[in-house]
């Protein structure tokens, strides 16, 4: 049950990430035009506002962990070693990623600290059941 559990958030976590790809995306050619967007690019862009700007950030951000998380799950599917723990720090992570961006976007640092602590905190409950026996 627990590797399912675990299955299931790193699922979930791709659908997370392409949703704010597709975010940051919308929200880029929305501030830079459609022919930045689709064009070679050779000029530097135009600044994005506020919230654009947090958008990327935060999808950037969800980038420097979830290929740490999906490795840590792996490693614990491949090395049968899931535990009740780790499949809560799935959990852990996956929920904090979530509320992660509305607390960027709408600027809540604390809150936004507090979710990025905890994913960091999920991503060591699922590595830590891969420690020697």
């Amino acid at each position: 049950m627990a590797h399912f559990i675990k299955m299931r958030m790193l699922c979930y976590a791709i659908a997370l990430g392409l949703f704010q790809l597709v975010l940051c995306v919308s929200f880029n050619v929305a501030g830079r035009g459609l022919a930045y967007g689709v064009g070679p690019r050779d000029e530097p862009p135009k600044p994005l506002g506020a919230v654009a700007s947090r958008i990327e950030r935060a999808y950037k951000n969800f980038l420097e962990t979830f290929a740490f998380f999906a490795a840590a799950i792996f490693l614990v599917y491949a090395s049968d070693r899931s535990t009740p723990s780790s499949a809560l720090g799935a959990q852990i992570y996956f929920w904090s990623r979530l509320l992660y961006l509305p607390a960027y976007v709408i600027a809540i640092p604390v809150v936004r600290t507090l979710c990025w602590t905890a994913s960091i905190v999920g991503i060591a409950m699922v590595v830590g059941a891969v420690r020697p026996r």
